[in-house]
């Protein structure tokens, strides 16, 4: 297992570095630079433009630029930001806490909703639970995230007086979030995040609640599934011992990839809902040209997508035996 893991430690650098390397690329096929907004200032000319890009090493070719990326982030140093004035390492590292804890959320939510969903709609076939989640499901995949997000804060201001009384419909804390008990700002947070976890939550759980039903109807039809019935086992013990355990395995296997799903769909839903996590802040570097916090968010986003797939696969190594990683 050791030996498994350091090898995809070592097989995630090319892979992180040629995210970077085509991130920077179609970084520089973009009109203009960081620094192009600049020239609309009256007190800003020509010449302190061009010494800006020296100083940045902007005036250089796009590959020569990635590697002297490379040789600073060995060292510790990520780039400054213009946008905001300050590293890059510790604006990400502000924000990303706030992201994880969101994605992570609702993760955690969709797949706690989405296994047992799964399972009814499929020993329920074709019944009116299985119809009710069905519909369920192509709600969540048709309805895109910031719509949802939307349609919520609209039904929430509309129900409460004055808006925003019963659930709060944007950012993650309360003014007085200071002066509360640590329960108390716990509890303050955890309410802030039962809007944009839903919103989150709802389309993966649409996706994961299909895969589940799907699975678990072709492994009912199985062979051995047939033998555990003919030997007397209570239904439960087929469906959970037997039938679960195998049905389960193909949706571990897309954990990484639902990991990175929830990351990507977490970036406009908190820009809808005021969440400060990396969502408004990649927004604000794209739509600047801020070199450095674009690579850097990037690499967060490379980082996490391979570490995800890790995860997801001494997950599975671990829920059947008969996987063996050496």
């Amino acid at each position: 297992m050791l030996r498994f893991i350091l090898r995809r430690l070592l097989h995630m650098i090319p892979i992180v570095l040629a995210v970077l390397a085509i991130g920077f690329l179609l970084i520089q096929l973009a009109p203009g630079d960081m620094f192009t907004q600049m020239q609309l200032r009256p007190d800003m000319n020509q010449g302190d433009l061009e010494t800006f890009r020296r100083q940045f090493g902007l005036d250089q070719h796009w590959f020569i630029q990635f590697v002297l990326y490379l040789w600073n982030a060995i060292r510790g140093n990520f780039g400054l930001s213009i946008t905001f004035r300050a590293p890059v390492f510790a604006l990400v590292s502000q924000r990303a806490f706030n992201t994880i804890l969101l994605s992570m959320t609702a993760l955690i939510f969709s797949w706690g909703m989405s296994i047992p969903m799964g399972i009814i709609a499929a020993t329920k076939q074709y019944k009116w639970q299985d119809q009710v989640i069905s519909v369920f499901a192509f709600f969540g995949l048709a309805i895109p995230n910031f719509f949802l997000a939307f349609l919520l804060q609209y039904v929430i201001t509309t129900t409460s007086t004055p808006p925003g009384t019963w659930l709060p419909i944007a950012g993650m804390m309360s003014i007085d979030h200071g002066s509360l008990s640590a329960v108390g700002r716990f509890f303050d947070v955890a309410r802030h995040m039962i809007l944009p976890v839903i919103v989150l939550g709802t389309a993966g759980m649409a996706t994961l609640t299909r895969i589940m039903r799907a699975n678990m109807l072709d492994i009912m039809n199985q062979q051995y599934i047939v033998t555990a019935r003919a030997k007397g086992q209570s239904e439960r013990v087929v469906v959970y011992r037997h039938a679960l355990r195998n049905a389960i395995n193909p949706m571990i296997t897309i954990l990484g990839f639902q990991i990175a799903n929830v990351m990507s769909g977490a970036a406009l839903t908190e820009v809808v809902l005021s969440w400060p996590g990396l969502g408004s802040l990649i927004l604000s570097a794209i739509t600047s040209q801020d070199l450095y916090l674009v690579v850097g968010s990037l690499l967060y986003s490379s980082v996490l997508l391979v570490v995800g797939n890790l995860i997801a696969d001494i997950l599975l190594a671990v829920v059947d035996p008969r996987v063996r990683i050496a």
